[in-house]
Parts: structure tokens; C-alpha cells; sequence
């Protein structure tokens, strides 16, 4: 992947990997088309380089960048930014804040942490690849999306009320912890009165 090696406009999303466990490669691979900084935390680093992936920041603790010093050359111009495992998340996030990235799609994050994210939303463009799920967030209380005919997911305060429209009509629902709701192929409408996500299942396939 040598072309990683052309100077970024950080326009792209990056890809930010916090853990790899039940993802495989088809999955990732459509996030790293146009060239995306990519960060990655210590724990996951192995399986991104053998997925073949070239990457450009390792967030780690200071033991690990001592016993892997060899990977600043190796992996050439990847640089370590130190973090420990507590913090790292957010040591990332404020990395691509103060790079002047625009957004960043968060490989295997829990969508449980959803709120986690709530003061970084305001700034970053962010989305959750979790499993097989991605999740997007919506801000401004307004989401419009063509889907095939599927189940989405819907994340947000518990008892938030939504607004659900379609060709199928309106549906009127207080907002569990995460709803699950059938879809018909075309367009849905989505309203609320404050941040939600809506998650729509990606297959390796795509």
C-alpha cells in the first residue's frame, strides 16, 4: 500500500482501531479506500498488520514503545503517541482534534459506550463499527437514509421520543436503551429531540 504514503488533506474520516475481536478484514477494508490516517491501539496493532494495513499512529504505553522501538522503522513514518490503556480513546481523539481531521470512524468500539462520545461528537464526525454494525450519530434531531429492506438500530437516552417515517407511515416510539426496528426498502425519516444513533448492519460481503 504504498500510495499511504501521499500527503494526507485530512478531509478523509480516519480510521481510528481500538480492538479487532469478531471483525475480519472485508470489513474494515471499505473504510480505507481513500487513504485515511489510520491509528491503531497497541493491543490490536498485530492483526492490522497482517491484514496488510499501513499504519500511521500507534497509540501505546511507554513499555511497549521501549520493546518495539524496531516498528518506528519498519513501519515507516509511523510514529507512537503515548497512551495508557485507560485513556487512549480519548489521547486519540484529541489527536485527530489537534492534526485538524474532520472526523473518524471508530473500529470496534461498543456502541454501549455511546456517551461516552458526547463532548468528541461536537467536533469530530464520528461513526461506530461495532461487529457487524455501524452506527452513525445524529445531531441535529433530523436523520434521512435510503435502506434496503432491514433492521436498524436505533441508540439514544432511554425514553427519548422518536418520530419513525416511511412508506409503511409514521410510528410514534419512546426510545428504549437500543430499538430495533423493520425497515422497507426506500427512504425512512428519523426525528428526535437531542443526539441519537442509528446503526444499520454492514456484511463482509459488501
Amino acid at each position: 500500500m504504498s500510495s499511504h504514503h501521499f500527503v494526507k488533506e485530512q478531509q478523509e474520516p480516519a480510521v481510528f482501531v481500538l480492538n479487532t475481536e469478531g471483525l475480519s478484514f472485508d470489513i474494515v477494508s471499505p473504510l480505507l479506500e481513500w487513504v485515511p490516517t489510520v491509528l491503531v491501539w497497541q493491543e490490536c496493532l498485530d492483526q492490522v498488520l497482517s491484514w496488510g494495513i499501513k499504519v500511521d499512529v500507534i497509540l501505546a504505553e511507554e513499555a511497549f514503545q521501549r520493546a518495539n522501538l524496531y516498528l518506528l522503522e519498519e513501519q515507516y513514518p509511523v510514529k507512537f503517541l503515548t497512551a495508557e490503556k485507560a485513556n487512549f480513546l480519548k489521547e486519540g481523539l484529541h489527536y485527530l482534534q489537534a492534526t485538524q481531521h474532520k472526523g473518524a470512524h471508530l473500529v470496534g468500539f461498543s456502541h454501549q459506550n455511546w456517551e461516552d462520545l458526547g463532548p468528541e461528537t461536537e467536533f469530530l464526525d464520528l461513526t461506530i463499527l461495532d461487529g457487524g454494525w455501524k452506527y452513525y450519530p445524529v445531531k441535529n434531531g433530523e436523520f434521512k437514509k435510503w435502506f434496503v429492506a432491514s433492521t436498524i438500530r436505533i441508540l439514544g437516552t432511554e425514553g427519548m421520543p422518536l418520530e419513525l417515517s416511511n412508506e409503511e407511515g409514521k410510528l410514534l416510539l419512546p426510545l428504549a436503551y437500543l430499538t430495533q426496528v423493520e425497515v422497507p426498502e426506500g427512504i425512512s425519516e428519523i426525528k428526535g429531540n437531542g443526539i441519537f444513533w442509528v446503526g444499520e448492519e454492514v456484511n463482509s460481503e459488501s
